[in-house]
């Protein structure tokens, strides 16, 4: 996928609506819904956006226990986001969990099923960082490679990485495994 997302890092309902005001009709676009706009705004924007065609990335990169991350995509696959993310950290039970919550919302709502990314390492992370913080002892594109590694498995659709790292996942896991790069490392 080599279409630009536009990130609606927006204060608020309003004013994310009236930017897309300036745009045609008839032009569909794809729109990111970060955390601030969707708590503000709830899951009542994600379905005014989606009812003006337009595709939306639902960057929300839920983490929790697999059975709460399951319940929260069953809702989300509801909503008419194209595509949503978890982060990888939650291991390969919650991973699936959230692939499962996605089939069974999708199917329930009879709409096709969000595209399910894994958040690998934040692009704000450094390899640093991850040594001292995380604890990790691997280098940066190690831990990056075994997550993505770990969300295929799980059957995710890709994974959100930086665009230092999608020819590296490619290569090791295939050019369908997607690799959507909103961030630069």
């Amino acid at each position: 996928m080599t279409k630009p997302i536009i990130a609606l890092d927006f204060p608020s309902p309003q004013d994310a609506l009236h930017f897309l005001d300036g745009f045609p009709k008839s032009q569909s676009l794809y729109l990111k819904i970060g955390m601030e706009l969707y708590y503000r705004g709830g899951p009542d924007i994600v379905q005014q956006i989606s009812a003006r065609n337009h595709e939306i990335f639902l960057d929300l990169k839920c983490h929790d226990i697999p059975n709460t991350v399951e319940k929260t995509m069953v809702q989300i696959a509801t909503l008419g986001a194209t595509m949503t993310n978890i982060h990888a950290a939650g291991g390969l039970a919650m991973m699936q969990a959230a692939r499962s919550g996605l089939d069974q919302g999708a199917a329930a709502a009879n709409r096709p099923r969000p595209l399910l990314l894994a958040v690998t390492q934040l692009t704000s992370t450094s390899e640093e960082q991850m040594h001292a913080e995380q604890l990790i002892p691997v280098s940066l594109n190690a831990s990056i490679l075994n997550y993505a590694r770990l969300a295929q498995q799980a059957g995710c659709d890709g994974v959100v990485c930086s665009p230092l790292e999608a020819s590296m996942i490619h290569d090791a896991l295939g050019a369908e495994f997607l690799c959507v790069t909103p961030g630069i490392r």
